[in-house]
């Protein structure tokens, strides 16, 4: 039996070629595209298990394919590997604070890919498995309100729309309020690996939830900077 369908998008044949045989190599079935338009068109009539999108497309690029994915009601919580050049850090943080769940650089190693797409999508199971019937899943602290079964997240009465990482991101720190926990622990913890210190991953989606979270994120009176350390949330 197959693991599941991915959706390659790339428009550099050599890459989809690559990616090709390794996934049906190792039990995958895959799905091409060479622009964002014909991604976008694939994902309309067929199911996909995760989406390995390059950010240089002709056309829409996937920065923008990724945004037309998480507004889609859909398809927002597709598991979503960005593909991205080793120089285009830029685009990299951009895409972490639209709502990627990884993203790889090329050149990449094979077996760091397969490892990263099996990351993403036992933490995307994890997700939508049911819970068990009496679990809280509601956690409240202060004007914070989260529930873990519906995903959805309440500060000071307004509902907050959060990517898969930036909820549980911020429900492991406000269900151990006052903890400090490190970045590499985040790492492990919420992607579900050692990033081989990428830590960076971390404050991207920190300042993102800053964004959504406080008042003032340049003074930030929910989570916390431990200087150092790590994070925690107050």
């Amino acid at each position: 039996m197959g693991k599941g369908r991915i959706l390659i998008v790339d428009d550099e044949v050599h890459i989809l070629e690559l990616l090709r045989y390794n996934l049906e190599s190792n039990g995958y079935q895959v799905v091409e595209a060479d622009t964002g338009e014909s991604a976008l068109a694939i994902l309309e009539h067929t199911h996909v298990e995760l989406v390995l999108l390059d950010l240089m497309l002709p056309g829409i690029d996937g920065l923008e394919v990724l945004r037309k994915i998480r507004q889609s009601e859909e398809l927002t919580h597709l598991p979503v590997i960005m593909l991205t050049a080793k120089n285009k850090e830029f685009d990299t943080v951009i895409g972490l604070e639209l709502g990627a769940d990884d993203y790889i650089g090329k050149p990449f190693g094979v077996h760091e890919l397969l490892a990263r797409i099996k990351a993403v999508r036992r933490r995307a199971k994890e997700v939508a498995a049911p819970k068990e019937s009496g679990q809280d899943d509601t956690l409240e602290i202060d004007d914070l309100t989260i529930n873990k079964s519906t995903h959805e997240v309440i500060i000071r009465g307004e509902h907050l729309e959060l990517p898969l990482k930036e909820f549980e991101l911020l429900t492991l720190l406000a269900s151990n309020r006052g903890r400090v926990f490190d970045r590499e622990y985040l790492l492990e913890k919420i992607w579900g690996y050692d990033y081989y210190g990428e830590t960076r991953t971390v404050d991207v989606h920190i300042r993102s939830l800053r964004k959504k979270l406080e008042l003032d994120d340049k003074n930030p009176k929910h989570i916390k900077t431990v200087r150092g350390v790590g994070y925690k949330y107050k």
